[in-house]
């Protein structure tokens, strides 16, 4: 069980958040904004060396290193003197900020996990659309700058009779006939093409789907697939979707440990 649990991702990332806490309760000198005391000790020094080294492929000569700790004196007194001043609080930068490294933390593992062949081939079988070469699709759009505008007109749209006039101007055409997935990826985002992926082809309207210049409506045509090419040939963009895919559940299922912890209370 214990071992079952050590290769658990989830294990490791609520392992990682206890380290961290740890490291700050060791080092408690340097998360007080009151102490005046900075202690410049040798894991310090070690890993500005490191650092350098990892960017310059050389280690730092003794006035290199002085610089880097002169450097890392000046972050660590206006980071203390911001913390004074409770420049942490209320600010959403810093909020986000911490929300994404918590992020990270759960995700780290994906970023060099090596998946086995059985796995890319389950991935690649299981998701044949992201990689057919020749697939095609044919669609309608409409675009608008914001998400409550397209829900609005999504509901004038059921009788399909002078759809061209709701959207809003965009450079691009509003139908496109026999797109390949790339061309959609390229022009309109991976968020558009992935929703698009999902749809039924018909003479219903979609949406709103989101897209790189905002968000839209969509009346799905058709859809050709494609012919998917031997995991030999495309083994490294699928590995690479396998680990993007693979990150963001680990993502999603650690917040969900740390977020089934609290009870959340919204007032009306």
């Amino acid at each position: 069980m214990i071992r079952r649990w050590a290769r658990d991702p989830l294990f490791h990332f609520l392992v990682a958040g206890a380290l961290l806490f740890a490291l700050f309760a060791w080092r408690g000198e340097e998360a007080d904004p009151e102490s005046r005391t900075i202690a410049v000790n040798r894991e310090v020094q070690a890993s500005l060396a490191l650092q350098f080294e990892a960017m310059m492929q050389r280690p730092p000569t003794d006035a290199e290193l002085d610089g880097l700790i002169e450097r890392w004196l000046r972050d660590e007194v206006l980071y203390r003197e911001a913390l004074r001043l409770g420049l942490d609080r209320e600010d959403a930068v810093v909020r986000r900020r911490l929300a994404k490294k918590m992020d990270a933390l759960a995700s780290a593992q994906a970023e060099t996990a090596q998946p086995s062949e059985a796995e890319l081939r389950e991935w690649l079988a299981a998701n044949p659309e992201r990689f057919a070469r020749g697939a095609t699709i044919s669609f309608d759009q409409l675009y608008f700058a914001e998400e409550a505008a397209a829900r609005s007109a999504l509901s004038r749209l059921r009788d399909n009779a002078g759809w061209e006039r709701l959207g809003e101007p965009l450079s691009i055409p509003a139908s496109q006939e026999r797109a390949s997935m790339r061309l959609v990826t390229d022009r309109y985002g991976r968020q558009f093409t992935a929703a698009v992926e999902k749809m039924e082809a018909g003479d219903n309207w979609q949406g709103p789907v989101p897209s790189g210049f905002g968000w839209h409506l969509v009346r799905l045509q058709s859809r050709e697939q494609g012919k998917i090419p031997p995991l030999a040939e495309i083994r490294q963009r699928v590995e690479d979707d396998w680990r993007g895919a693979t990150m963001s559940a680990r993502t999603q299922a650690a917040y969900q440990v740390l977020r089934d912890a609290y009870r959340v209370e919204i007032a009306e």
